[in-house]
């Protein structure tokens, strides 16, 4: 009898024992998981950030290896819900984390089959092994998953849990949470799903992969069957519902939610903002831009069919490193209504439209000639189309520099407005040097130009200037004498919080009645001068050309009462192009572009209004305009001309 006592007092104290040291071996394991639940608790899920153009359309997603739209519990549709717990945990709002029945069942089945074959998880564990567990399959990790499980459900409720599940599993073909999928698979949003296709999501996350519906759809489509049947086991569903869906041959969508529908702008909208927004891929913002897709699908075909005519008319030069660029803006508000930097951004990524920078040449022109009708000279003022010759010295030796007008001739003397409208390069350096470069330069400077060479090549636009930059400069003509800063995106929001929001900016640096002066000039350019290849019938186009020596440059930038644009071609090596002026290579761009917008958009104005305190003479059946400010000398006012007053 001592015998056994001491036996039974003895398995009493080791039990107490090994009681003692599981329980402290599981409060201690508990505490140690505690960290990985609270990531759980604490969910802050990678959201992808989106990018609309000014019609809400989707430009593209962005976002850090998971694609990942967020939605929350209360627009979850009850079906979906309904579809989960059928087929994963059907016991979910019973347990407390863990199915003590599945898992004797699974452990019977594992003995029998003598590895395992079941594992009994429910959606809380599901969720637990997604987010911070591996997935495999030893009793330790399983502990592990339980231990958290039980955890988070302690300080979740059950559709918090349901919530972040939803939201963070893998649904394949690169989609996370279920309202990422729906759309990529369906082209719907979560609300619109049919039974059947949503018996096809909830299915997925057992094997991504196997169940991919672009991949593998009949094995999709019975999984969904699966489902389906549970539900219909299960009363959740009636016989009509269980019929149709059974029935249903979903269509299902094998394209990528990651595609980019304008990659030039959406590299500038990141460049421009992901230094101040540090998680720009994972923020979930959502980025409204100012582009007009379809305007810049437009301006994309007619860049590319301009490339193109280059290459056409020289088949036989090198044009290896051949390549354009075009800025659309809405001149009044400065939005940006089409950027493409490049012809094909698959070969370059390089944005020329905002990064390269190129001399416009002749395009430069109309700055200097809004600076001499702003110290008086008339459109009728004379100057000299001369040929004339300047040393300067480079290092320790003088060399010569013999400018020269592109037609290869001279007119003598010939009036501003004339000068400009035939792009005459002799008749604007005298003009400079009439007016004094230094005056010149501080004028250019009060225009908002910056960085300009100190001598006469000036006269000929040696600056350098990106494409945007240029077409920023232009908009001071056709608002009258304003300048507009450019904004690419509008608003900035997370969530409901408007994180930013844009508003044009401009400041009056001309005087309305001035600039119309070069508005009427620059018409001049495209109806009889270097333009004439951007003519567009019913519309009044003006803008000015753009050729820079040897034809390294090509530009046109013009612009109608509501639309202005700017293209360049050139080859990104510096190397001449074959005799393509920008007459000849740009300017029919922006023809065929400005026709197919004014087609799309019959409500835009195609007239410049005439502001008031202008005037206008007709001489021999050409008008010429002027104001108090520049008025042509008595010497230059023919007597049989005819005066109006125009307001």
């Amino acid at each position: 009898m001592r015998v056994i006592k001491f036996f039974l007092n003895l398995f009493i104290v080791v039990t107490v024992l090994v009681a003692a040291y599981g329980v402290y071996y599981l409060s201690t394991l508990y505490s140690a998981l505690a960290p990985k639940a609270q990531k759980i608790i604490e969910y802050t899920p990678k959201l992808t950030t989106k990018i609309y153009d000014r019609n809400s359309e989707l430009i593209a997603n962005i976002f850090d290896k998971e694609n990942r739209e967020y939605v929350k519990y209360e627009d979850i549709p009850p079906r979906v819900i309904e579809a989960l717990l059928a087929i994963e945990d059907t016991k979910f709002f019973e347990h407390k984390g863990i199915n003590i029945d599945a898992i004797m069942r699974a452990v019977i089945k594992d003995i029998k089959a003598r590895k395992f074959v079941e594992g009994a998880s429910t959606l809380t564990q599901q969720l637990v092994k997604t987010m911070v567990l591996s997935r495999e399959k030893k009793i330790k990790r399983k502990i592990n998953e339980m231990l958290i499980a039980l955890y988070i459900e302690r300080r979740l409720t059950k559709e918090q849990i349901l919530e972040r599940y939803l939201n963070q599993v893998y649904f394949g073909h690169g989609y996370y949470g279920i309202k990422t999928a729906a759309q990529g698979y369906f082209h719907k949003p979560l609300q619109n799903l049919t039974l059947k296709e949503i018996a096809m999501l909830v299915g997925l996350p057992r094997a991504p992969s196997f169940y991919d519906p672009t991949k593998n759809y009949e094995e999709s489509i019975k999984r969904a069957d699966r489902v389906i049947n549970r539900m219909y086991e299960l009363g959740w569903i009636d016989e009509q519902s269980f019929s149709e869906a059974i029935n249903e041959q979903p269509k299902v969508y094998d394209d990528s939610l990651s595609a980019n529908r304008a990659p030039y702008v959406v590299d500038e909208v990141i460049r421009q903002y992901s230094k101040s927004l540090p998680d720009f891929r994972t923020g979930g913002y959502h980025i409204y831009t100012t582009i007009d897709l379809q305007m810049q699908k437009m301006a994309k075909e007619e860049l590319i069919k301009g490339y193109k005519n280059i290459i056409k008319r020289s088949p036989d030069y090198n044009y290896t490193n051949l390549n354009g660029a075009m800025v659309v803006l809405r001149p009044q508000s400065g939005e940006i209504l089409a950027l493409v930097g490049g012809v094909d951004y698959k070969k370059s990524v390089f944005n020329r439209a905002t990064q390269a920078k190129r001399q416009p040449g002749s395009a430069f022109k109309p700055f200097i000639y809004q600076i001499a009708l702003n110290l008086g000279y008339s459109q009728m003022s004379k100057i000299a189309d001369v040929a004339r010759s300047y040393q300067f010295k480079e290092g320790n030796s003088t060399k010569v520099w013999q400018p020269k007008n592109y037609e290869k001739n001279f007119e003598g003397l010939i009036t501003l407005k004339d000068a400009l409208i035939h792009s005459r390069n002799l008749a604007t350096i005298n003009l400079v040097e009439e007016i004094g470069l230094e005056r010149v330069y501080e004028e250019l400077q009060k225009l908002s130009f910056s960085n300009l060479p100190k001598d006469l090549s000036l006269a000929l636009g040696s600056v350098t200037l990106s494409p945007l930059a240029l077409a920023k400069h232009y908009t001071m003509f056709p608002t009258y004498g304003k300048l507009v800063e450019p904004y690419l995106v509008s608003k900035i929001q997370k969530g409901k919080e408007v994180i930013l929001a844009s508003s044009p900016q401009s400041k009056q640096l001309v005087e309305p009645k001035q600039a119309f002066l070069m508005i009427d000039m620059l018409r001049g350019v495209v109806q009889e001068g270097t333009g004439r290849r951007a003519k567009v019938k019913g519309i009044e186009v003006a803008g000015k050309t753009g050729t820079t020596n040897r034809y390294v440059d090509a530009w046109f930038c013009g612009f109608t009462p509501d639309i202005e644009t700017v293209v360049w071609f050139g080859q990104d090596d510096n190397t001449p192009l074959h005799k393509e002026a920008g007459g000849k290579a740009a300017a029919p761009v922006v023809g065929a572009f400005i026709k197919r917008v004014y087609r799309l958009h019959p409500e835009l104005k195609r007239k410049f209004d005439v502001p008031k305190g202008v005037y206008s003479l007709v001489i021999g059946g050409k008008r010429y305009y002027f104001t108090d400010i520049s008025r042509p000398t008595k010497a230059e006012e023919p007597k049989e001309s005819e005066e109006e007053l125009l307001f």
